[in-house]
């Protein structure tokens, strides 16, 4: 896919893909009410966790501003967050205390929400299902701070310590520590990575709240992230969405999002366009991968210690769904990329992404019907000459960068 070969059409295709899969700004807003809210809870005069510190945030797709609509009603949107503990610390409680201390504030949270469908534990998080109009549930992590030997561990070792500060430790109730008191838990850093994700693009995050700041005559803080998207950001949540679609029968062996977001964020060169993101990313994302020790190895740019792809050498079939994936958007991508006929375009894609969510993104600049000629022509069907435009071929005024309208 050249990015240099990129027609007018297919950008402006990719642009309203882009907002075809973009998650209402209520949603995001929606989020942050959630977390604030049990947060708050947490912090109550009568909560027995409200002595050890506890903060929650959000982690994720959320935090990355990479979240994608559901493809349909019965799927949900999945909040990821993070209860930190911050004035507790690995040497005086074993993991399993610490989610069974959360738990039950999260389940007395429930109860006072009036939350009908039940508490339900997963493998590192708690998950809190809202009512069914909400469409959406809250995976809560259980964690501890974890940044002084996060720093130490990496110095020790040569590597980059600069995202360390934020760094954490997790529960994890397959692990085989998971009883005991350890120094050794599993590590995180989701406010690291999302950090380092927005380090790739800040040039085109800035310029892009700039440009909204000044259309509503705001300073540019007050302006969140989640109202503009980058054409990273957009590229991603893309990706997303033709990964889902080209392994719905397959979900075991579908690329994880981590994987495709960090590859994505590597290859991203600060290109000013969805289309120039997206070439440069599909032609660059197999070179962050390495061979390390007999296998495949795509490091956590937070703690190169951790590999993004180490279930790859348990399931080798993970590891050829990846290329099998990346050459399939290759393929398409550049078919549509290369051509300025808007159905040739819609059907390239829409082999990778759904051909009903292309054909919405292909209407998206259609003019609205005129009633006089439509009641025109309902007069007078015969009339010669009369005929109506491909309105897959017109264009109309661009809709610009994603959450700046």
């Amino acid at each position: 896919m050249d990015q240099h070969s990129l027609t007018r059409e297919s950008e402006e295709f990719l642009e309203d893909l882009a907002e075809e899969l973009s998650v209402p700004p209520g949603r995001y807003e929606q989020a942050e009410r959630s977390y604030n809210s049990l947060g708050e809870w947490l912090l109550r005069d009568a909560s027995s966790v409200r002595q050890y510190g506890p903060k929650v945030y959000v982690q994720g797709s959320f935090r990355l501003g990479t979240t994608i609509r559901p493809s349909n009603d019965a799927e949900e949107y999945d909040i990821d967050s993070i209860c930190e503990f911050q004035k507790l610390s690995k040497s005086s409680l074993t993991q399993q205390q610490l989610k069974v201390l959360l738990g039950a504030e999260i389940e007395a949270y429930r109860k006072a929400q009036s939350m009908t469908k039940p508490l339900q534990e997963g493998r590192r998080c708690w998950v809190l299902n809202y009512a069914d109009g909400a469409q959406f549930h809250m995976d809560v992590v259980p964690a501890l701070p974890n940044g002084q030997s996060t720093r130490i561990l990496l110095e020790a070792r040569g590597f980059d310590a600069r995202w360390t500060s934020t760094a954490i430790v997790i529960t994890d109730n397959e692990g085989q520590t998971y009883t005991l008191v350890t120094d050794d838990w599993p590590r995180s850093n989701p406010k690291g990575y999302s950090e380092w994700f927005k380090s790739r693009m800040l040039a085109a995050l800035e310029r892009r709240k700039r440009i909204l700041a000044e259309s509503m005559r705001a300073s540019v803080e007050d302006i969140p992230d989640y109202k503009v998207r980058t054409p990273l950001q957009a590229a991603v949540m893309i990706l997303k969405r033709h990964r889902d679609y080209t392994f719905e029968g397959r979900k075991d062996e579908r690329p994880i999002s981590v994987i495709i977001t960090t590859l994505a964020a590597h290859s991203y060169n600060g290109e000013e366009t969805i289309g120039q993101a997206l070439a440069a990313i599909l032609t660059g994302m197999d070179k962050h991968i390495h061979w390390n020790n007999g296998q495949h190895w795509i490091p956590n740019p937070t703690d190169p210690l951790e590999n993004f792809a180490d279930k790859w050498a348990e399931h080798p079939e993970r590891a050829a769904a990846f290329f099998e994936w990346l050459r399939k958007a290759r393929t398409e991508f550049a078919e549509a990329a290369r051509s300025s006929d808007r159905s040739v375009i819609t059907e390239a894609v829409g082999r990778g992404v759904g051909g009903s969510l292309a054909g919405r993104a292909a209407r998206r600049r259609q003019p609205p019907a005129r009633p006089a000629l439509l009641k025109a022509a309902s007069v007078a069907p015969t009339s010669a000459g009369l005929s109506f435009p491909d309105r897959s071929r017109v264009p109309t005024k661009p809709q610009g960068f994603g959450g700046t309208e």
